[in-house]
Formats: C-alpha cells, structure tokens, sequence
C-alpha cells in the first residue's frame, strides 16, 4: 500500500468510493433513507476537488487502486476518512489517520459516524457530543469527537 497526496484527477473515484463505503460499511449503522442522504451519488466534483486542495488530503492506493482516501484542515479537523468496503480492517485507515494526524499540530477534532466512533475511540479520541445532522431533509447521528495531544 501506497499513501500519496491527493490529485485532482483522483476525485471521481474518491466519490465512487465514498458512495459504496457508505452504503455498505455504514449500512448496518443507518438507515437506507440515511444513507441516500448521506450520499445520494451525486457528488459536486468541483466542489470536492476545491476542498480537497485547501485541507492536506491523502489517498491509499496499491496497484492503481483506491484503497481508502482522507483529508484534515490546517486547523486540526479531519474532514473524511473513507476506506473502500473491500479493504476494511486492512490498516488502511489506520495508515490513512496516521499520516493525516502528523500533519497538524495541537487537538484534533473529527464528526465521527457511529460505524466510525470505535476506530476513533481507539485512537484516544473522546465523544465531545452526540449530534444530529440534516442531510437532504433525513436526520443522521454522529459524534463530535477530540483528541488531545
């Protein structure tokens, strides 16, 4: 496995990859009414592309493959972390979160999906708050969650 910085030509399988992730790692966790507005398929390119070169984003690849991709903010926010549904509980994620924690300084913080929360509970990340968020008029739960270093 490869980590790189993000290219701009990597975003239309970062979405493809986003969309299957979600609707099969996420599906036991949610709703099928959740994870359509979680990720309806429908990605503005444009706008992913343009956040993804503002916040230091990474890709996991082997072979030409996405395996996983993730990115965090100047500021500490780790914004996605996203790894394909055939390659969970590989290390990629781990590889991914490493590589993405190192790059700032100070606390970390991270909106955590319930699927997620575990991962980041063992990385010594504490639930801030539980919280509802409306995608597309749905309710979705997830976690504000810090780490402190």
């Amino acid at each position: 496995m490869r980590i790189r910085l993000y290219r701009p030509s990597d975003c239309g399988a970062m979405a493809a990859l986003f969309y299957d992730t979600v609707h099969k790692v996420n599906a036991a966790d949610y709703t099928p009414a959740q994870l359509d507005a979680w990720a309806a398929g429908q990605v503005d390119l444009a706008a992913w592309d343009r956040s993804f070169r503002e916040h230091y984003s990474l890709v996991a690849e082997e072979n030409g493959v996405l395996l996983g991709f993730g990115d965090i903010t100047l500021k500490g926010y780790l914004d996605r972390l996203y790894v394909h549904s055939g390659h969970q509980r590989q290390g990629v994620a781990t590889a991914l979160c490493d590589r993405l924690e190192q790059a700032v300084k100070g606390a970390i913080t991270t909106h955590a999906s319930i699927t997620a929360r575990p991962f980041f509970e063992k990385r010594g990340y504490a639930v801030v708050r539980r919280q509802q968020v409306e995608r597309r008029g749905v309710l979705l739960t997830n976690f504000v969650m810090e780490k402190r270093r």
